[in-house]
């Protein structure tokens, strides 16, 4: 006796030819028939994990420059866009960041995985500067007023295909509680408010701050941003008196 709809049937691989868990198909075409770049050509792309977010191994030929070929392998983690943000207080040379617990980092030798680092998250279906908007109010209870776009980064472009958007924009300190609690509970946040001196934040890159994006920002905004020497304020002279001069 024979049934339709067989036990050993395919069920369909999620994310390809099933809706996966946000209800995406077809993420096996991610590159297919990209042709910026002629050396490159992409023959197979396979999805080995569509949960959250996306695992592939893509198959390329790669024309090398000596003009040979070679079928080349890339394993690559996809997911999605993000932005982050430092805010600043530029007359008191203070930043406004965030300590959060991060499990990837503890589990590869952080003390205890509690890292400082810039406001940030993935775009999501937002554009960048609507995203970090969101961002900031989420991990910090801060709206941010003007935002200024530093500059795009790919953050580790071996293997992950993110690629951030980086802003600053000043924050008011009268509205922001340093050590305050924030996040979105049912995402697992729980994010403090940190405020540092911007001296105290350089000294630390490499000890206490590790964060590649936060890094980052904190040398822009010395090199040239807010705490800059071209965008330094001018000091304030009182006129001269007879006693002092």
């Amino acid at each position: 006796m024979t049934c339709s709809g067989m036990a050993n049937e395919p069920a369909g691989v999620p994310g390809v030819d099933i809706p996966d868990r946000r209800g995406r198909t077809g993420l096996d075409r991610a590159g297919r028939g990209l042709d910026r770049n002629p050396r490159v050509v992409v023959k197979d792309v396979r999805v080995l994990t569509s949960n959250w977010f996306v695992t592939r191994v893509t198959t390329l030929d790669v024309q090398h420059s000596d003009g040979s070929w070679s079928t080349q392998e890339r394993e690559t983690y996809d997911r999605g866009d993000g932005a982050c943000i430092l805010l600043y207080d530029e007359h008191a040379r203070t930043v406004l960041l965030t300590r959060q617990f991060r499990y990837p980092a503890y589990v590869n030798e952080h003390p205890d995985g509690m890292l400082i680092e810039a406001a940030a998250g993935l775009l999501d279906a937002d554009d960048p500067e609507a995203a970090i908007r969101r961002e900031t109010e989420e991990e910090l209870g801060h709206r941010v007023g003007r935002v200024e776009h530093v500059f795009d980064v790919y953050m580790s472009p071996g293997s992950v295909t993110e690629r951030l958007h980086c802003f600053a924009a000043p924050y008011d300190r009268a509205s922001v509680a340093a050590g305050s609690r924030h996040g979105v509970a049912s995402e697992g946040e729980d994010t403090e408010a940190l405020e540092l001196d911007i001296d105290d934040a350089l000294a630390r890159i490499g000890t206490d701050i590790v964060d590649a994006k936060t890094i980052m920002l904190l040398q822009w905004a010395a090199l040239r941003g807010p705490f800059s020497a071209a965008r330094r304020l001018p000091t304030t002279r009182l006129p001269m008196t007879k006693e002092s001069g």
